[in-house]
């Protein structure tokens, strides 16, 4: 039996900014999802999946610190056993009103990619996925439909797509006690 998980970064940021941190062990959080899946399974990798910030062109002095800033964490999470950091790419979109927001683009197709080809290649036995996004289901499907047992990993109903839920064949709640052992201390 062997285990690759996959984690949406921007979902996760989300779920723990709803707990007010966002200082994790991701090391140990690759531990406490693997032995929630099956204790003592073979952790093929961690792949980790998000976008560095958005750069303005000439970028800002605060753009170019929150670069470095993130840059180091996911140099960071490189050095980890078995980790690996997929980067998709912020889009800025101007709304009618002239507001700005920022898109994810490329995150979710590189997980899926990745989800299809371990499972199509029968490198894994199980997929641990901490997601919300409806746009991983037919990944998901061909990943069940290759043999791959899916376990989702999430936050709330309120962050959670039903039909993602629907899918999955376990189901785990990542809330305040699933993260206590994970949460490194606030300095």
């Amino acid at each position: 039996m062997r285990l690759a998980i996959f984690i949406d970064g921007g979902y996760l940021d989300r779920l723990l900014r709803d707990l007010n941190s966002s200082r994790v062990s991701y090391d140990r959080l690759a531990r406490r999802i693997a032995g929630t899946v099956y204790p003592g399974i073979d952790l093929l990798r961690t792949y980790y999946y998000n976008c560095p910030p958005y750069l303005s062109s000439p970028p800002t002095e605060e753009e170019k610190q929150r670069m470095s800033k993130k840059q180091a964490f996911y140099d960071a999470l490189l050095r980890l056993p078995r980790f690996e950091v997929r980067m998709g790419r912020l889009a800025k979109r101007i709304a009618e009103d002239g507001s700005e927001r920022f898109e994810q683009k490329l995150v979710d197709v590189l997980l899926s990619i990745d989800l299809v080809l371990l499972s199509a290649t029968r490198q894994i036995t199980h997929a641990a996925i901490v997601a919300g996004d409806s746009d991983f289901i037919p990944a998901i499907k061909v990943a069940k439909n290759n043999g791959v047992a899916v376990w989702l990993f999430h936050g709330p109903q309120s962050h959670l797509h039903r039909d993602l839920w629907n899918v999955a064949d376990e189901r785990v709640l990542m809330d305040e006690e699933f993260f206590r052992a994970v949460l490194l201390e606030e300095q």
